[in-house]
C-alpha cells in the first residue's frame, strides 16, 4: 500500500488538532505540578492505544453492525463539537486527585491524548485515508506529544499564554473544518 503525503499532512493536522499537545500545556503543568510525567512512556501508550484501536475498532464496527461511513459522520459530529469547546474555551475534562503518583497514564495518556474524541476520528478517518497514511501521521503528532511533554517548561515559555491561546483558537477553525468537510463527504456515501 502506497500513500500521498497531502493525505498524511491533511490527517496529521487533524490529529494535531485534535491531541492538542500545544493546547494541553497548561493542563500539562498543572499536573506535573503535583505528579510525576513520564514522555517516553506517555507517547508510547498512546501510539500503542491509539494503533490497536485503529485496527481493532473496525472489527468492533462490524460486531455492532455499523458502516466505516456511518462511524466517520458520528465522528464528525464529535470532531464538531470538539472544535466549538477549543474555539469557545469550554473545559469538560476535569483532572482528579487520585492516589497515584505518576499522570502518565491518567490523566495525560486518557483522555488528553488517546481520549474519546482521538479514538472517534481515527476510525472516521478510514473512510477518507489509507491506514498507512494514518500511522505516519499518528507517529509524527507522538514524536510532537513526546517533545512537548519532555520540554515542557521550554514549551511553555516559549509558546507563552497568548500563544497557547491563538493556536487553541486557530485549531478550533481548523478542526470545524475538517468535521464539515468529514460529514458532507460521507453523508453522500451513506445515501
Amino acid at each position: 500500500m502506497g500513500f500521498n503525503f497531502g493525505n498524511i499532512v491533511s490527517a496529521f493536522v487533524v490529529l494535531f488538532a485534535l491531541i492538542d499537545a500545544v493546547g494541553g500545556i497548561p493542563i500539562f503543568v498543572a499536573c506535573q505540578k503535583n505528579k510525576e510525567i513520564n514522555a517516553l512512556q506517555a507517547a508510547l501508550y498512546s501510539f500503542i492505544i491509539m494503533a490497536g484501536f485503529l485496527f481493532v475498532g473496525n472489527w468492533i464496527l462490524d460486531l455492532f453492525g455499523v458502516s466505516v461511513e456511518a462511524f466517520a459522520i458520528a465522528g464528525s459530529l464529535v470532531l464538531f463539537f470538539i472544535s466549538i469547546e477549543m474555539i469557545f474555551g469550554i473545559e469538560i475534562f476535569k483532572n482528579d486527585d487520585s492516589n497515584n503518583n505518576s499522570a502518565t497514564l491518567v490523566p495525560i495518556v486518557f483522555p488528553l491524548i488517546a481520549g474519546p474524541g482521538t479514538l472517534t476520528i481515527l476510525l472516521s478517518m478510514r473512510a477518507e485515508y489509507a491506514v498507512t497514511e494514518i500511522l505516519i501521521a499518528l507517529l509524527a503528532n507522538m514524536i510532537i506529544v513526546y517533545l512537548v511533554l519532555k520540554y515542557l517548561n521550554i514549551v511553555k515559555k516559549i509558546v507563552g499564554v497568548g500563544g497557547i491561546f491563538i493556536l487553541r483558537k486557530f485549531f478550533g477553525i481548523i478542526l470545524m473544518a475538517l468535521s464539515v468537510k468529514l460529514f458532507t463527504s460521507n453523508i453522500e456515501a451513506l445515501f
